[in-house]
């Protein structure tokens, strides 16, 4: 009888968890539909890419920390008065990826993993929010931190059924007739400009007949020849000024995957995902207006590397590109709006590790001083210089100058445990091959990632408190932050497409 009754209970639970949730989906939907205010003239649509709430709450401890604080210091995202969280999943997979995730925050359609503007069947092109806000006469920009091809800038210009037709996508970024892109380059800009008869989909974004058969296939040339300037120093960046059109501008200095270097690693001879926000203020600002995309695209990068101190370093500097927006829209409140949302959460990061219980030491990641790749590139030159007389005190001593760990001054005395996790990870390092990646054990320990800076990373995180489930993404729902015209859209808990769901009814409002 108790069985009974309580199956019936968990069926009523079922069944109002259903009401409950097709009503929230219909409140947003009425929400949307009833929409009477104006359109915003000025939009800034910035995307941490791979930050969820943990990426964001880790960087707030941190500052918290650091400044003395008992508890967190809000970021600039953090003071909207409007806030929600949305769910991700792909058409075929639970836990998404960035082009599927990027095409839906860029869209309001979902798709299927790896696809780029399209639908899941990779045949019909999907028109994203910044194509419909160039065809209402605003000016458009795109910037990222990574390169300007990859799946998340990429979703909002190109339509191709794999991100990793980077040729073709960077042939639909000249074809767009977008105004300003900035950030990371161009990965591949060389392509076979012949047709495949075999495959039409290979194609898609070439250039046009006259163009293949001229053999300009270079798509940094086509760009050229389309009216587009492309520059690479920061003086021509600086003296870039308003009226400047149709401009692809390049960080002088590029790393792995053609994107900007990570905070922690930048110099005063790097451009800034802030400069190159407040350049596209300067170059898009006109009376039609503008729309801009921001992404900061390295905070992925480093939580699938499980670093927790760049990825801290990274929130705050694309933090310092939406407080760039902040101070814009002061200036025109009544114009703008400003939304801050990420396509996933990646690394499974959480505030708080089982093997530091309650305690939490955020403070001390202040002491690491270089990225995960950064290290590597030292240990891998080190392992180069040092083929068959490697030792481990050099190892240690690597590992205590840019972390920080083993200085009992900063609060980083290593246990014995911790001391010979760190020497199995400099021997694997010193003896690393890729077919070790294929071994569970293995990449349950290290990801693909060499071995002793993951564990370097690992230590770090687990004395700060933080800890880590994964190399990949997570299904975690997103935060989204949002201020100014048209913001309480973006309150209550809905999906990613509703994202560019609400900036079509906004921009339709115009």
């Amino acid at each position: 009888m108790k069985l009974k009754k309580l199956n019936s209970l968990f069926i009523l639970g079922l069944v109002l968890l259903t009401l409950t949730s097709s009503a929230s989906d219909s409140n947003i939907e009425k929400q949307r539909q009833n929409y009477r205010g104006k359109a915003p003239k000025y939009i800034f649509y910035f995307i941490g890419d791979g930050m969820g709430l943990s990426q964001v709450n880790a960087a707030e401890a941190y500052l918290g920390a650091i400044n003395g604080k008992n508890g967190i210091q809000k970021l600039e995202m953090s003071k909207f008065p409007h806030h929600g969280f949305y769910t991700t999943n792909a058409t075929d997979r639970f836990i998404t990826g960035s082009a599927a995730a990027g095409t839906a925050l860029a869209t309001g359609h979902k798709t299927s993993v790896n696809t780029i503007g399209m639908d899941a069947s990779k045949q019909e092109p999907l028109q994203s929010v910044a194509e419909r806000a160039r065809d209402l006469n605003y000016k458009v920009g795109i910037v990222s931190s990574v390169s300007i091809d990859h799946a998340t800038p990429a979703s909002f210009y190109a339509h191709q059924p794999s991100r990793s037709m980077y040729y073709n996508i960077s042939l639909d970024l000249s074809k767009s007739n977008f105004n300003y892109f900035g950030g990371g380059g161009i990965k591949h800009p060389e392509g076979d400009g012949k047709l495949d008869k075999n495959n039409i989909m290979a194609n898609f974004g070439m250039g046009d007949e006259k163009e293949v058969a001229n053999k300009q296939t270079n798509s940094i040339e086509l760009a050229k020849k389309r009216g587009y300037r492309l520059l690479n120093t920061k003086t021509e960046f600086h003296s870039l000024k308003k009226g400047d059109d149709k401009i692809i501008a390049i960080a002088p200095r590029l790393v792995g995957g053609k994107a900007l270097p990570y905070a922690i690693d930048q110099t005063s001879k790097d451009i800034t995902l802030s400069e190159f926000t407040k350049k596209g203020i300067e170059l898009l600002e006109n009376n039609k207006g503008f729309f801009m995309m921001v992404e900061g695209g390295k905070i992925d990068w480093t939580c699938h590397a499980n670093d927790a101190a760049t990825a801290i370093k990274e929130v705050i500097n694309f933090d310092a590109a939406i407080k760039v927006a902040v101070d814009f829209y002061k200036k025109h409140s009544k114009e703008t709006l400003i939304i801050v949302g990420g396509d996933h959460e990646t690394g499974g990061m959480a505030l708080g590790f089982s093997g530091s219980h309650y305690h939490s030491a955020f403070d001390i990641l202040q002491y690491q001083n270089i990225s995960n790749d950064g290290f590597s590139e030292i240990v891998d030159q080190y392992k180069k210089d040092n083929t068959d007389n490697y030792k481990l005190e050099d190892g240690m001593a690597l590992v205590k100058k840019h972390f920080g760990l083993g200085d009992i001054e900063k609060g980083l005395e290593l246990s014995a445990f911790e001391k010979e996790q760190l020497k199995n990870a400099f021997e694997k390092s010193m003896n690393y091959k890729k077919e070790f990646n294929k071994d569970d054990q293995f990449y349950l320990l290290y990801g693909s990632y060499n071995p002793l800076t993951v564990t370097a990373c690992h230590i770090m995180s687990q004395k700060a408190g933080i800890g880590w489930t994964s190399f990949s993404h997570t299904a975690t729902p997103i935060p989204v932050k949002a201020i100014g015209v048209g913001s309480e859209l973006f309150s209550g808990y809905f999906d990613n497409t509703d994202m560019a769901k609400n900036i079509f009814r906004l921009l339709e409002s115009k």
